[in-house]
């Protein structure tokens, strides 16, 4: 299938590792101008000559942390500046800290909404200019299976995943006259470094070894094993894609089947 991403112009946020990197070598692959973000620049020009290196596609890099505004307006007008615009908005962030309520103040809060929620109003926010320009765009929110499901011991993300949830829901209504589609995709166990960090402080809380935890949340999983990243950018390949025409508003799990609801 022809994506038809050759040419378009894609920003992906916390994209120098897991979900982010992944995501930005896809789209390279089907050859989508790609840059990519994150705070740390040694490890962002690494993960850009890895994919340059795989995909043959030229890769621009932004440094920028999400939780400043002033660097979420630099890196879209990086992005416009480089590319003549913004057809492909990936908003991504690092996950807060585990932990139950009791365990975190009204820091610990705000320092979540300004990582995990308001940096994605603000990508958005900046990115919508461009694409009502050209009566097009797609928008694809990573999230957490948690909007689904709560997890245990993540109080913080279940919170504010479920909102990105509501954010996009409403949204898609705002923006569909503008042609763009915007929808929430959310990862179950994927095999990144965020889920061995989950597992290894499961693993404290609990007294068993991160081998168990690990075989315990495989356990749970009907296709057997946890999702790898490559697996999880083939569905938002698609969800940015001139491929998908008519699913907006929609937030969707890549799990194995994890998550029991309907």
């Amino acid at each position: 299938m022809d994506l038809g991403l050759k040419g378009k112009s894609a920003l992906i946020a916390a994209s120098s590792k897991g979900l982010g990197k992944a995501i930005a070598l896809e789209l390279a692959r089907e050859g989508a101008d790609v840059v990519i973000t994150s705070r740390n620049e040694d490890q962002l020009q690494k993960t850009a000559a890895e994919i340059e290196a795989i995909s043959g596609a030229k890769v621009a890099t932004c440094v920028a942390d999400v939780t400043k505004s002033k660097d979420i307006q630099a890196l879209i007008q990086f992005t416009v500046a480089e590319h003549e615009g913004i057809d492909i908005l990936v908003t991504n962030a690092g996950g807060p800290p585990a932990g139950s309520f009791d365990d975190f103040g009204d820091e610990d809060w705000e320092n979540a909404f300004q990582l995990n929620l308001l940096s994605m109003i603000r990508l958005i926010r900046g990115a919508l200019p461009y694409m009502r320009r050209k009566k097009s765009g797609r928008i694809v929110n990573l999230a957490s299976s948690s909007f689904k499901q709560p997890i245990d011991n993540l109080i913080l993300s279940n919170t504010f995943r479920t909102a990105i949830v509501g954010l996009s829901k409403s949204l898609s209504v705002e923006l569909g006259r503008d042609g763009i589609l915007i929808n929430t995709i959310g990862p179950g166990r994927i095999a990144t470094d965020r889920i061995v960090s989950l597992d290894m402080t499961y693993a404290a809380k609990t007294g068993l070894s991160p081998d168990e935890v690990r075989s315990r949340s495989v356990g749970q999983i009907p296709l057997g094993r946890y999702g790898t990243p490559e697996e999880f950018a083939k569905v938002v390949a698609f969800l940015v894609s001139e491929a998908n025409t008519y699913v907006t508003g929609q937030a969707f799990l890549v799990d194995g089947g994890l998550v029991k609801s309907i």
